[in-house]
């Protein structure tokens, strides 16, 4: 039996490697020089904080639970076995990198914030112990196009992220993100990616691709509109997501501003909260000096890990904020969201 243990040994450390090698996240890209001392400043922090990150994923992973390593002991495991438990090693390890913020905090607009408003349905649900169903439903920057992992998708940080805020909930966030898509393709799915789900809250990111095949902002509107009416009346909670601040989109900035100021009355009209994905992200670059490669990929679209990651953390500090007052029995008029359109 002992003669095996170097043959098993060098397979995990083998596979140990080149899993670390596959999964460490490319959250912040390469820097290009700037010139103002302040952006210099910004860059080297982000640099440091990718060096950080990449050091901590390779640490050795100590997740197994102390019965584990007896039970693998006690009953030896096929070659694929020990594979598979390698990468479930490093995986744990890319999944609790909880750097990616080090020296380059995830900051909210410097204009502050107000509370999303009401989130009656997932409030009751975590007061009563019940249950909690999140759906996000949208296209590629919710399925995750540009993470290094899916762990790093807008989705699984929120979910990993209320998770920690209530420990004892059940809460599930069902990503039903497909790329390419906007509101015509999102309304035929909606009763089975949305409302067959009985979701609690649906998280809708919504109007980039409308922009970019310089669809009727209007029509998209519409039918966001109706979209909503229908959510609502299966009595689920509702946030909207506006598109992004990127090269692409800002391509067609005319067309993007009329988006979401009509996405904004719409939310207005059906009393939903708005997350502003747009200005927060403009915030980023124009006030917090961090270049747009660090939170934007090359393709000029859409967002890198650290990217995701800030927009999932913001987010979710909304909700939790907007649960906090529910649950404490603050009256929240319907009407106010998150942040005001800058």
């Amino acid at each position: 039996m002992s003669r095996h243990c170097p043959f098993r040994l060098s397979i995990l450390l083998t596979v140990s490697a080149a899993g670390l090698a596959l999964l460490t996240p490319a959250s912040v890209l390469p820097l290009h020089a700037q010139t103002a001392p302040q952006q210099t400043a910004q860059q080297a922090a982000l640099s440091d904080s990718a060096k950080t990150e990449n050091k901590a994923e390779r640490k050795p992973a100590e997740t197994t639970s102390p019965q584990a390593a007896p039970s693998a002991a006690a009953n030896p495991a096929a070659p694929k076995g020990v594979t598979g438990k390698a990468i479930d090693k490093v995986k744990e390890v890319a999944k609790s990198a909880s750097d990616i913020f080090n020296r380059v905090p995830c900051l909210p607009p410097k204009g502050g914030s107000k509370s999303m408003g009401s989130l009656p349905r997932v409030a009751s649900k975590l007061v009563a112990g019940l249950p909690v169903v999140i759906v996000a439903f949208g296209s590629s920057s919710t399925a995750g196009y540009g993470a290094t992992s899916p762990d790093f998708n807008y989705p699984n940080r929120l979910a990993a992220q209320l998770r920690r805020q209530y420990p004892t909930a059940n809460i599930s966030v069902v990503n039903a993100g497909k790329g390419g898509e906007d509101a015509p393709e999102m309304m035929k799915r909606l009763e089975t990616s949305v409302l067959d789900m009985h979701p609690d809250l649906v998280i809708w990111q919504v109007g980039t691709n409308a922009v970019l095949r310089n669809l009727d902002p209007a029509e998209t509107a519409k039918l966001v509109e109706e979209g909503i009416t229908r959510i609502q009346a299966a009595g689920s909670d509702v946030v909207l997501i506006d598109p992004q601040y990127s090269p692409r989109v800002n391509e067609h900035a005319e067309s993007a501003g009329k988006m979401m100021s009509l996405l904004n009355k719409v939310a207005d009209l059906r009393k939903v909260g708005v997350f502003p994905r747009f200005a927060v992200m403009k915030d980023w670059h124009e006030k917090q000096a961090i270049p747009i490669e660090n939170f934007v990929i090359a393709d000029g679209l859409h967002m890198s890990d650290w990217g995701y990651a800030c927009f999932a953390q913001l987010l979710g500090d909304d909700i939790i904020r907007s649960v906090g007052q529910v649950k404490l029995g603050v009256a929240v008029p319907a009407d106010v969201r998150a942040y005001r359109p800058m």
